[in-house]
């Protein structure tokens, strides 16, 4: 663990655009985002292969996303209550040796149950790094520089996530899943060490003792709030499909009539840059219009994303593919400004709950809506879909149709 030095500087100044402390933090939290998402999702390009490794079914197969966005959740939740009890850098280098220690371990991994539960307990240490990153930018960035920072971390989550599928996929077809997983390994350990010589220790946080029956009363009101829960609803739909379309689009892709081979196929992790671009214009938007509209419009695109996806034409399903990713991401985007601003001075532990139940629904349904897959229905897989794109659609309907979401 990195040694903590805290400076009791009154007149110490947050840091600045421009400033080396200021550039090492926004290229650091750039590259943890990168470990994070990279390692988080190593395993999903790779199902394929898995299936025929272990002798398991597509379902099945998807239990290894599955376990560690449960992990991520159940870790989110626990850092919750205990991460301001110890320094930010030190919570954050743990999650990265932690977490790149099982990525490195599973390659040597034989049984299907171990890996999975390897996926889980990798799920709840890397959720430290996201449990305490945005906490420590607003502690440690002059409030004028701090957009800019922040956009650089999401940015890496993003950039972590398509990066790390397509690499895995590329490797994995040209080689096996155990030297795609290895790669991902060795990147997330380049990460952990760059991320300790240069990272900034914290000045302006000082670990402190979490008082848990007041985060337990916060909790408690936000469940009171409908318009929050709705938007927890929202995460768990949104999630659940877009984690069941990158899950098992690509067996589709691989069979008759399109027969696409393994490189072509990781080629579709390319739509994260949509996604991208969907983040940054639904933040704009949202500056100038109502966020319930713009949530409304991006859940209604997510909705025709996935009709188009159900069309056998390949052209029309990439067409779809690319709304439906720009419609997770923009409605993803809303969606968690909302209950930031309907969470007043519950704020944090309603972010950690909509995390939770973001990740919730990539573990239940990213899961569950295998079942269609094993059985070759994608007309029942796509209507499950469809189904909960409605809901999200009808909940945000119903709760924003007041004056409290603007």
């Amino acid at each position: 663990m990195a040694t903590t030095t805290y400076i009791d500087f009154r007149d110490t100044e947050k840091a600045v655009k421009g400033s080396v402390r200021y550039k090492r933090i926004k290229w650091g939290i750039f590259l943890i985002g990168v470990s994070v998402f990279a390692q988080l999702y190593n395993y999903q390009p790779l199902l394929s292969e898995i299936t025929h490794y272990f002798a398991v079914t597509p379902a099945e197969s998807s239990y290894l996303v599955s376990a560690s966005t449960f992990g991520m959740a159940i870790g989110l939740l626990l850092f919750a209550f205990i991460a301001d009890r110890y320094p930010r850098k030190d919570i954050m280098l743990f999650s990265l040796i932690t977490s790149t220690l099982l990525t490195l371990t599973s390659v040597f991994v034989t049984d299907f149950s171990l890996l999975i539960n390897i996926n889980l307990i990798k799920g709840i240490c890397i959720s430290g790094v996201s449990a305490v990153t945005l906490a420590y930018l607003a502690e440690e960035i002059d409030a004028k520089s701090i957009g800019t920072a922040i956009s650089f971390y999401l940015a890496g989550n993003t950039f972590g996530g398509m990066f790390g599928r397509i690499i895995a996929a590329l490797v994995s077809g040209w080689f096996n899943w155990q030297v795609a997983v290895l790669t991902i390994g060795l990147l997330a350990l380049g990460i952990a060490i760059l991320f300790y010589f240069l990272f900034p220790e914290s000045i302006f946080f000082q670990p402190q003792k979490v008082k848990f029956d007041k985060k337990l009363r916060q909790m408690q009101r936000i469940f009171r709030n409908k318009k929050i829960l709705a938007m927890y609803v929202v995460a768990i739909c949104l999630m659940g499909t877009f984690v069941s379309i990158y899950n098992y689009l690509g067996f589709k892709l691989e069979a008759p009539p399109y027969n696409l081979p393994h490189y072509i196929i990781a080629l579709i992790f390319l739509m994260y840059a949509f996604g991208i671009v969907g983040n940054l214009v639904a933040g704009r938007l949202s500056d100038r219009y109502a966020a319930k509209n713009i949530l409304l419009l991006a859940l209604i695109l997510l909705f025709v994303g996935l009709g188009l996806m159900y069309i056998s034409n390949l052209f029309i399903i990439l067409i779809g593919l690319t709304i439906f990713t720009v419609a997770f991401f923009s409605g993803h985007t809303i969606a968690s400004r909302v209950v930031t601003q309907l969470g007043g001075k519950a704020k944090s532990s309603a972010t950690a709950l909509y995390w939770f139940f973001y990740y919730m629904g990539s573990t239940l349904i990213g899961s569950s809506t295998g079942f269609f897959i094993n059985k070759d229905n994608w007309g029942g897989f796509f209507l499950t879909l469809l189904v909960l794109a409605s809901i999200a659609l009808v909940a945000t309907y119903i709760t924003t149709r007041t004056k409290s979401v603007k």
